[in-house]
């Protein structure tokens, strides 16, 4: 089972969600997709030993062959090639690397080249299996990364996959193709209206969730209210608490002091595999 941690927007405790969740489980392969800034490696204290490059394909022009005729350029939808009567250019930052271009050209005139875009990580911590992406600095896109996380999941034992904020490429990359999404929030206005545009995008993937509500208490019920309507289970709670933020500002994953909170995130994931 692939379970997707998500939310709307940053900072409401999707990796707070993820590490303590495969804590409680064991047995379970983690994956920080948040590729752009991994953060799950600061609770999970994992040695990361293995290391892969990500590579992207972008096209060179050979101005020899090429005879200047834009079909590239006219089916590249990123601008990532321009032509001109006697020239040609390449603006490798655009590409996306769909290969749509090498299949167009006529003459054969692009040449494939790797663009080193960032790496993956591998480490253990227990018995969790844990791998992360970094996206080299400057690079635009995530997506890439993620893919070539996505394709080391081990479908043996579960998966859990922190997403990356917001309800971008990146996030879509991440759920979609998930069994689950579990959609972190806080009680507030600004945790409502990102929480309702996570919902949209798990819909639109046709992937079910479920909602955390982190931080509870500090705001009010419209969360709970919002997610009654919606037909949307509320999974768990978790308290604004000064234990758990001290904890979580330490990089300890509260469930391994707290240890009535194992129980509970091991009741999360047989509540989600009721709703699957």
């Amino acid at each position: 089972m692939k379970i997707a941690v998500a939310s709307g927007k940053g900072g409401t405790g999707k990796t707070t969600v993820s590490v303590n969740l495969a804590l409680s489980l064991g047995n379970v392969q983690l994956i920080d997709c948040d590729v752009e800034e991994p953060d799950c490696n600061v609770y999970l204290h994992a040695n990361l030993e293995n290391r892969e490059e990500v590579y992207l394909p972008v096209p060179e022009i050979d101005k020899e062959k090429c005879t200047f005729c834009g079909k590239c350029s006219e089916f590249c939808n990123y601008n990532a090639l321009a032509i001109f009567p006697t020239n040609a250019l390449v603006f490798t930052d655009l590409c996306h690397g769909c290969g749509g271009c090498f299949i167009l050209c006529p003459e054969n005139a692009l040449i494939e080249k790797k663009k080193l875009i960032g790496v993956i990580e591998h480490g253990t911590k227990s018995d969790i299996e844990f791998m992360r992406g970094v996206l080299n600095i400057g690079e635009a896109m995530a997506t890439p990364v993620i893919r070539a996380l996505k394709k080391k999941i081990n479908n043996k034992n579960p998966v859990i996959l922190d997403a990356p904020p917001g309800t971008a490429c990146p996030v879509i990359e991440t759920v979609s193709d998930c069994d689950f999404c579990l959609l972190v929030t806080e009680p507030t206005p600004f945790g409502l209206h990102d929480l309702t545009l996570a919902v949209q995008l798990t819909r639109v993937l046709n992937v079910p969730c479920g909602v955390v509500i982190n931080k509870a208490g500090i705001g009010d019920d419209t969360v709970e209210r919002y997610c009654q309507k919606e037909g949307i289970p509320v999974l768990m709670e978790i308290p604004h608490s000064r234990e758990i933020a001290e904890l979580s500002s330490q990089g300890i994953p509260f469930a391994e002091k707290m240890l009535s909170w194992k129980q509970r995130f091991h009741k999360l994931f047989t509540d989600i595999e009721g709703i699957i």
